[in-house]
Parts: structure tokens; sequence; C-alpha cells
């Protein structure tokens, strides 16, 4: 796991979640060290992640939403080559398989839908090992602790985050951080 992502959730636990131009601006004026890069494509994904780090930020692109990038493992390969990123988001455990051994932190996402998701996070989490785990929606206060209190893996609650009573539930139920596209929670 990167220490240095684990001290930075920890010193601020909004990671602004983008996915517009607008929203990498906004967010550039927030006090988020952590970016979470949700739109893009190959042509573009270098310039977005040299505006993020160029402002001493983290940036972690959610590789599922890049255009033109396949769900292949090369993928990653070209977000390693080509890019400062420090990190995937991914719902594919072979992408957040191949960051691992590019060195690269990863974010492995899962849809709580039901109560057959614990144990699919659970059995993931042993397998593949990622750095984070992101859970949405991140408003189950409940659940993230279920999840908290099972995975070896930090918790990063995200989705339908939108004022300061969910981010203090995720935080309290056990969630290190919270992702969000909401700017007025950004600037809380």
């Amino acid at each position: 796991m990167n220490q240095t992502f684990v001290e930075v959730m920890e010193e601020c636990p909004i990671i602004a979640a983008i996915k517009d131009q607008v929203g990498l601006q906004r967010c550039l004026e927030s006090d988020s060290k952590i970016i979470f890069v949700l739109y893009g494509d190959v042509c573009n994904i270098t310039e977005i992640i040299n505006t993020i780090k160029d402002s001493g930020r983290i940036a972690i692109v959610h590789m599922d939403l890049i255009s033109g990038l396949s769900t292949k493992e090369v993928s990653v390969d070209y977000i390693k080559k080509y890019t400062r990123a420090d990190g995937i988001i991914s719902t594919k455990h072979t992408l957040i398989k191949r960051a691992k051994e590019l060195n690269l932190s990863t974010v492995f996402r899962f849809f709580v839908i039901d109560s057959m998701a614990y144990e699919n996070i659970r059995k993931q989490c042993e397998t593949i090992r990622p750095d984070f785990i992101e859970i949405l929606p991140g408003v189950m206060p409940k659940v993230i602790k279920r999840i908290c209190q099972s995975a070896s893996v930090p918790i990063i609650a995200g989705g339908l985050i939108s004022d300061k009573e969910d981010v203090i539930a995720a935080l309290s139920a056990g969630a290190i951080s919270i992702s969000t596209t909401n700017p007025e929670v950004w600037f809380m």
C-alpha cells in the first residue's frame, strides 16, 4: 500500500472526483489533495493528469471511464508510460492486477446492490489485494461498517455523498475517506 496516499487521505479525507474540465479547474481551488479523474480520452488524458500533477496533487485515473482505452491490461501500460498518474480506479480485476504489477496505486470499485456483495468484496480483496476499495453508494454507514470489519483493505466511500452529515457518517463508519463529484462537498 502507498503510505503517502494513506497519509494524504488522513490529512484531507475528501477526494475530489472530476467528470469534466469545469470540475478540473474547480477542484484545483479546493483543499483536496487527491483527484479521481472520471473523464477524458486517449488524446487528452495526459494533459488532464499533467494539470493535476503540476498543482502538487495525486492523480488517480478511472480506467473504465476513459474513452479509447480498452479493458485489456495494455491500457494500464499506456497510463503508466504516457501519463504521470499515481494510480487507477477500476471495476475490472485484470486492470487492478496489472496496475499493481506496474507499481501504480489501485482502487478497486464495487457497487453494493445486495447482500451477495459482501462475500464478493471479501473474495476479490483476498485474491487481488488492491490498495483500496471504493464502495458505492457511499451513503450507507451500516454497510460501510460491515465491509470495514471484514476487509483488510482501506475503504473509500463514494457516490451520492452530498453534505457534511454524509461525510461524517461514512468516516464514522470506518471509511478512510470519501470521494465525490459534488463541488460543494470539496469546499466544506
